[in-house]
């Protein structure tokens, strides 16, 4: 599952938003507080909600998700009521592409885990797909 895969590297917490109450657990984990930092990257916009609540005063929401569709929150909480630093990433520009690199090439990610399909490029309507319903697949690679 994701969250295993998550665990393998390196997660020392996972939440499932289908079984546990976020943000009860972070405000359990954080003795009310909420969280300093909250990185919302499943591209769910139930995410972005509990984030919005997960998160204590003055903290920092990362949304690093593509949507499929426009995500409404209600403003006041980012502004008004919590001050939220608010920042906007996808890719992490070139240092992110060779940070992975470097994990990569020392062997720190699982990428065997990551990658669960690799398929021809005569397949790459499956493998897109594969990539749209996302329960059978993290990663797919097509070899051109």
């Amino acid at each position: 599952s994701r969250l295993e895969l998550a665990r393998t590297c390196g997660a020392q917490i996972t939440l499932n938003p289908l079984k546990d109450n976020v943000i009860s657990r972070i405000k359990e984990m954080t003795d009310g507080y909420g969280c300093d930092v909250y990185l919302e990257a499943s591209g769910n916009p139930k995410s972005v909600e509990q984030g919005l609540f997960a998160t204590r005063k003055a903290a920092r929401f990362v949304e690093f998700s593509v949507f499929n569709g426009p995500t409404t929150v209600d403003w006041t909480i980012i502004g008004d009521t919590k001050e939220l630093d608010i920042y906007g990433a996808h890719c992490s520009g070139s240092d992110g592409y060779r940070t992975a690199i470097e994990l990569i090439d020392k062997d720190q990610l699982p990428v065997d885990s990551i990658v669960t399909h690799e398929l021809p490029l005569q397949d790459v309507v499956s493998g897109i797909e594969y990539v749209n319903d996302g329960s059978r697949s993290i990663k797919v690679v097509v070899d051109p």
